[in-house]
């Protein structure tokens, strides 16, 4: 990293603002530029000091972190990375996050207390991957919608090749999976699973959200529920989701916080390499815009067995970070930009 990341930190807590300033503190990649209290005082500060990301509050007084989001997308575009407890602000994230926020991160209490301190080392890795977000390809998703799709697969990806469609997602998702999710018809012809990584406390709140958007049935995985064509089931915050195959032949998701060594939980690795063993050359794998390496060992599994993998195009992503190890890995069959991703999975299936 060859700059400095200027934050400004906005919590209505004292003690918070300064906890998330010494924790910043201790990358010399991150200079805390400023602090504010509430939204309004943050307007007037990312006016004055241009930030290169804002760590934002949701619940505070006088003006709401909502409300400083779409005040201030509105006036200049700014990367935002929510900071908040879900048992206060879940549905209030998912509501930023529609309104522009980047990612968000989930405080371990809502209390002055030093349990604040967990979340130092991925707060500094989110702030480093949202400062490098271009805000230009969050575009309106009815303009994204509406875009044409491409007309037919390359050679290399063949019709009618999956029986199953694993989905795996992380930065950027809840903004993605809104685009791609609803272009999907009620008679999607295979199941879909997803890997979402999300804080405990949303994933239920995302899928009853997504659901609403589009003529699939989405949810929650629960253990034992059945992998069924025009639904897709995205796995729950703290568990893994494998799907396995039963004697009487159908497939279903089982839940299990095992294997306990991934960097995620629910980790993309784990979905990708259970479908692959269910369903071997008829699965077809997607790694979409995220931070890190999940879905590249999984990727390798899905491979091993005939399937086919695509990746997110880095022109669409928020974070090109996932797409490219699978990428990097030589594992992609094709890199597809996020409007053209559902109809190719279409041609596909």
């Amino acid at each position: 990293m060859d700059r400095v990341i200027r934050v400004l930190v906005v919590d209505d807590s004292a003690y918070v603002r300064k906890v998330v300033k010494q924790m910043l503190a201790r990358s010399p990649f991150i200079e805390v530029v400023g602090t504010a209290h509430d939204g309004a005082e943050a307007l007037e500060l990312t006016a004055q000091l241009q930030p290169d990301v804002v760590t934002l509050d949701l619940i505070m007084p006088v003006m709401d972190g909502i409300t400083y989001l779409r005040t201030q997308m509105a006036r200049r575009p700014v990367p935002v990375l929510v900071v908040s407890i879900a048992s206060e602000s879940g549905e209030a994230a998912l509501t930023a996050l529609d309104a522009g926020a980047v990612d968000f991160l989930q405080k371990p209490t809502a209390l002055a207390t030093d349990r604040i301190y967990e979340i130092a080392d991925e707060l500094i890795e989110k702030v480093k991957a949202v400062a490098a977000v271009n805000l230009v390809q969050k575009r309106p998703v009815a303009s994204v919608a509406a875009t044409a799709p491409i007309s037919s697969p390359t050679p290399r990806v063949r019709r009618n090749q999956a029986d199953v469609v694993v989905l795996g997602i992380s930065t950027g998702g809840p903004y993605a999976l809104k685009v791609l999710i609803p272009q999907f018809p009620a008679d999607f012809p295979v199941p879909i699973a997803m890997v979402m990584h999300m804080p405990v406390g949303y994933t239920e709140m995302y899928a009853r959200k997504l659901d609403e958007t589009t003529a699939l049935h989405v949810r929650e995985a629960q253990e034992g529920d059945l992998l069924v064509p025009g639904t897709a089931l995205l796995a729950p915050a703290g568990r893994h989701l494998h799907l396995q195959r039963g004697q009487d032949g159908q497939v279903f998701a089982h839940l299990d916080a095992r294997p306990f060594d991934t960097p995620h939980r629910p980790a993309v690795d784990v979905l990708f390499q259970s479908a692959a063993a269910v369903f071997g050359s008829r699965t077809l794998g997607v790694v979409m815009t995220g931070m890190g390496a999940d879905g590249r060992q999984g990727a390798a599994w899905i491979k091993a067995q005939g399937g086919i993998i695509l990746t997110e195009a880095e022109e669409s992503c928020v974070v090109y970070g996932m797409p490219r190890s699978v990428v990097e890995a030589g594992l992609s069959d094709r890199s597809v930009p996020l409007e053209m991703m559902a109809q190719t999975i279409l041609d596909m299936v």
